[in-house]
């Protein structure tokens, strides 16, 4: 129960945090000398990534539920939608690929220097004040396309997909918002797929949903707090944290 405990306290931080879930469950292991969890264990960890954000956003998403009379809400779903497909896409095209990148820690390290050099980098950025509902379909393709990188194990989905917004000319609050709004479709389409396989295996135990429960917590909590320090300090600060965590794994795992 408690490694259950482990692995959901840390997917729940560092799903929404820039600092990649993904690389995070297969570095902390790899440093204790541990075995990761499985592939299907950290996405059905992502259904209590989901509930965070589906509460934390609960308003901006019950607003979507009325795009046949909002046409505010009807445009945004048709931006979602749009950037939802690369990563779609990327992750039919590439799935065996990932595993074999997901078994290889320093690979997974090397990801997560770039994923920091990227995010100190975004301090260059020109703020500018633009607002999802400002967005157009150029904005949704290239986030998109930046959410699909994320795929790769040590590169930050919420890392990149915020810093292609700031990119494209968002708040660093709305880029987040996009970012998280963009991830409903994606982390539950893989903790949904997952939860099936595992039912269907018998593997979905009761100290799994402990997991799930602590990343639903934890998870609400660091989407609170990447929103309150994006407002103040911007995302440097996790840039270098990844940075010096991504070379010691490197030199040491």
């Amino acid at each position: 129960m408690w490694t259950a405990a482990l692995w959901g306290l840390v997917q729940g931080l560092t799903e929404f945090l820039p600092v990649s879930s993904s690389g995070h469950l297969v570095l902390v292991p790899a440093v204790f000398g541990a075995d990761p969890p499985s592939l299907g264990t950290s996405a059905i960890l992502h259904l209590g990534t989901l509930a965070a954000v589906v509460l934390y956003f609960r308003r901006d998403l019950l607003r979507l539920t009325r795009f046949r009379s909002d046409e505010t809400a009807r445009r945004l779903v048709w931006l979602l939608a749009i950037g939802t497909v690369p990563a779609a896409i990327a992750g039919l095209l590439l799935e065996d690929a990932l595993d074999e990148f997901n078994s290889e820690p320093r690979l997974v390290a090397i990801a997560l220097i770039f994923t920091g050099a990227m995010l100190v980098a975004s301090g260059a950025i020109v703020r500018r004040q633009r607002t999802i509902e400002q967005a157009n379909r150029r904005d949704a393709v290239l986030i998109g396309l930046a959410q699909a990188t994320a795929l790769i194990p040590g590169i930050s989905r919420s890392g990149i997909t915020i810093t292609a917004g700031l990119g494209r000319g968002l708040t660093a609050t709305e880029a987040a918002r996009f970012s998280f709004l963009l991830a409903v479709p994606v982390i539950a389409g893989a903790g949904l797929l997952e939860m099936i396989d595992a039912i269907d295996q018998g593997s979905l135990t009761g100290e799994l949903w402990v997991g799930v429960g602590v990343a639903a917590v934890s998870g609400y909590l660091a989407i609170d707090i990447l929103l309150r320090l994006l407002r103040r300090a911007g995302l440097a600060g996790f840039g270098a944290y990844c940075l010096l965590f991504g070379v010691y794994a490197f030199v040491f795992v």
